[in-house]
């Protein structure tokens, strides 16, 4: 692998629950290994289509407030055509449409560059599966 470009693995438990994961530990982890005070871009990616990566506040009630959001606009009943899995998961499938599952970042001196009250999220509504990977790929 070059320099220039780096990537990773991570395997994140979510449980049985809709979750608001905050990856932003492991991806500034990341990048002390491999960005060696460089600048460049951070690609964050979910490769499952039930999940998406958000930049949001944590810990205030913003993650709480976008899942109660997402169960407004994304009801888990019947009224889905993908009707597979537990009772509403065909919502699951949507939600990539709302929250993408990639964002991609700046990095500047190996340190992602974030304001002051944003994570890097990974966003989980699929209560059947209870673990994801999400690939890390830096880029200068």
């Amino acid at each position: 692998m070059s320099d220039s470009f780096a990537t990773d693995v991570l395997d994140i438990t979510t449980g049985a629950t809709e979750r608001v994961v905050d990856l932003t530990g492991d991806c500034e982890q990341f990048l002390t290994r491999t960005a060696s005070g460089r600048d460049g871009l951070l690609n964050i990616f979910v490769p499952h289509a039930t999940a998406g990566i958000a930049i949001l506040e944590t810990g205030a009630g913003s993650d709480d407030d976008l899942l109660a959001t997402l169960h407004h606009l994304l009801p888990a009943d019947d009224r889905w055509q993908h009707r597979h899995g537990a009772p509403g998961h065909g919502r699951d499938h949507v939600l990539p449409a709302l929250v993408p599952p990639h964002a991609t970042l700046p990095v500047i001196g190996g340190r992602l560059e974030l304001g002051t009250w944003q994570s890097v999220c990974l966003v989980d509504t699929n209560v059947s599966k209870d673990n994801r990977q999400v690939r890390l790929s830096f880029l200068s």
